[in-house]
């Protein structure tokens, strides 16, 4: 899989979707050459943010703090994706959706790249632009969340991929919320 597709994969329902299909990569594959990589960049950030200027997003915090945030939000988002991975096949056999874990993490991988993404953010220290730029990022992992389920899992349903869709989205969403919580937390 090319990520440099991923642009693509947010607005079409085929284009990199069916080379990603077609590959069909492991669990562990897209474990170590996705997750693991891209789940560096926010903790990164968030440690080099808190830092450098920490009292912009939040008052108070000691360099100490900001690098225990960041670990703890790098477990946080690992165990994240599985877990994601295990409602997202929950999902599925609710709606009658036959399909396998590996599709479910794979949809599961894929769509908080444009979250992971946007944590490059923080090298600007402007809590108006993070915010400007977390709410794009979070409506493309919404997109890749719609046209993931209606390729992953081999539907033509648009009102019963959107219908999966929300209810995945809103799972996702509950999740990215407690991730930024632990670091607000810590």
């Amino acid at each position: 899989m090319n990520v440099l597709q991923m642009p693509k994969m947010i607005f079409s329902f085929t284009e990199g979707w069916d080379d990603l299909i077609r590959i069909h990569p492991s669990v562990i594959r897209l474990f170590a050459l996705l997750v693991l990589p891209f789940s560096l960049l926010p903790p990164a950030m968030i440690y080099y943010a808190g830092g450098s200027y920490g009292d912009v997003f939040v008052p108070g915090l000691t360099t100490a703090q900001w690098r225990e945030a960041a670990g703890v939000f790098f477990l946080a988002e690992l165990l994240t994706v599985p877990l994601m991975a295990w409602l997202i096949h929950l999902v599925c056999k609710i709606n009658n959706v036959t399909t396998n874990y590996k599709s479910c993490f794979t949809l599961a991988a894929l769509a908080p790249v444009p979250l992971w993404l946007s944590s490059l953010v923080l090298f600007v220290p402007n809590l108006f632009v993070g915010v400007v730029v977390g709410g794009l990022a979070l409506l493309c992992s919404v997109g890749l969340i719609y046209r993931g389920v209606y390729a992953l899992f081999h539907l033509r349903d648009d009102l019963h991929a959107l219908q999966m869709a929300t209810v995945i989205a809103g799972v996702g969403l509950c999740m990215w919320l407690l991730l930024m919580q632990i670091v607000l937390i810590h």
